[in-house]
């Protein structure tokens, strides 16, 4: 028999838990989300081209096997070396040619190539880059033939520190996260110029902890630093958001970021605040401006207006560390949880707490796409 005691106990126990704000609950199963393909290996981005290919990428930090870095998954999901096995087979060499080293984003881009982020011989935090290694480099192919049509050296823009992180397109612009050597690098695609400009600036420094799924994050008993990570164009072009790993997300003309005229000083002064973001893995952007932004604390996508405005698009216990998300042109947002947090690196013994396999999940929600 309960005793009455216990049974006010008890009552005042549930109605405790019920007053807890629903973020703090354990995240449930969503139906909306749909499983898209499944991995042994850990990946950490998707890209869809708009004939329904599905790219993705395999980070260095990643488990469960060896296979190539970027692959293409057929019909039959299937993953397949993209463009060919040599790309895929590291060899030693150097050179914009030679084959990948550390593919850290893949990003299908406004002109139908599908664009890779190698960050060459890099560790983000890590030790200093060799100065004899790979430098990183940005390489576009033609998915209909393979071929490389743009390969570009970034050892102008590249620091000892730098981590080439993300990718996004504007004009003739493109636009780098560095996460290593807090930066943003702008590179001019018609002439070749290089700048990193915001160095070290408050928009791009990671200056807080980081946590996923309720635990602060460390390497090597130090608190994790992702510096300049995540970034989208404005679909009218005019703003580019960006912001460290740990958040917030600041916001900045592009046209001052294009401007090589504009002193330092003043282009840190056109940048502010947009939304106070939580630890991110990925975000993405649809054609009316809605920012799409992985929380990886608590297991949720918020949705973020152009006026800054968030609301929770959705939260699911399988969504451990959604990394770089895309939006189809069926108006398709998928998702890849990739649980980086899991992986051995940043475990205090240094043992993996994955658990294979790594999904990416889609949700049909019928947005504008940006092209």
């Amino acid at each position: 028999m309960i005793r009455p005691r216990w049974r006010l106990r008890g009552a005042v126990l549930m109605a405790m838990i019920l007053a807890l704000p629903a973020l703090l609950r354990p995240a449930q199963a969503d139906d909306r989300l749909h499983t898209a393909w499944t991995s042994q290996r850990v990946l950490n981005a998707v890209t869809v081209a708009d004939d329904g290919r599905v790219f993705v990428s395999f980070p260095y930090w990643g488990g469960g096997g060896a296979g190539p870095t970027v692959a293409e998954i057929d019909r039959n999901g299937q993953p397949h070396a993209f463009p060919d096995v040599r790309w895929n087979h590291p060899d030693g060499t150097k050179g914009n040619l030679a084959p990948f080293v550390r593919v850290n984003a893949i990003r299908m881009g406004p002109d139908g190539l599908l664009w890779v982020v190698d960050s060459g011989d890099a560790n983000v935090g890590g030790a200093a880059s060799p100065a004899s290694g790979a430098p990183a480099r940005l390489l576009a192919f033609d998915i209909t033939t393979g071929g490389v049509v743009h390969a570009l050296s970034l050892r102008a823009a590249s620091t000892p520190h730098s981590y080439m992180d993300d990718i996004r397109f504007h004009n003739d612009t493109i636009f780098v996260t560095d996460a290593g050597d807090p930066a943003l690098v702008v590179v001019n695609l018609r002439t070749g110029q290089q700048r990193r400009v915001l160095s070290h600036d408050r928009s791009t420094t990671d200056e807080r902890p980081m946590y996923a799924e309720g635990r602060l994050l460390r390497v090597h008993d130090q608190p994790v630093r992702i510096h300049a990570d995540q970034l989208e164009v404005s679909p009218d072009g005019q703003k580019l958001y960006f912001q460290p790993s740990s958040g917030p997300m600041w916001v900045a003309p592009t046209a001052a970021l294009e401007n090589p005229a504009l002193s330092p000083a003043d282009l840190s002064h056109s940048v502010s605040v947009f939304y106070d973001t939580p630890t991110t893995g990925g975000t993405a952007i649809d054609g009316d401006g809605n920012l799409y932004v992985s929380d990886v604390n608590r297991l949720r996508i918020l949705r973020i207006t152009p006026q800054g405005k968030a609301t929770t698009l959705v939260r699911d216990k399988r969504l451990v560390w959604a990394d770089a998300m895309w939006i189809d042109n069926h108006g398709t947002l998928w998702i890849p949880a990739v649980q980086l947090n899991r992986t051995a690196t940043f475990q205090p013994d240094g043992v993996s707490r994955l658990h294979l396999p790594v999904a990416i999940y889609t949700m049909d929600l019928h947005l504008k796409p940006v092209r």
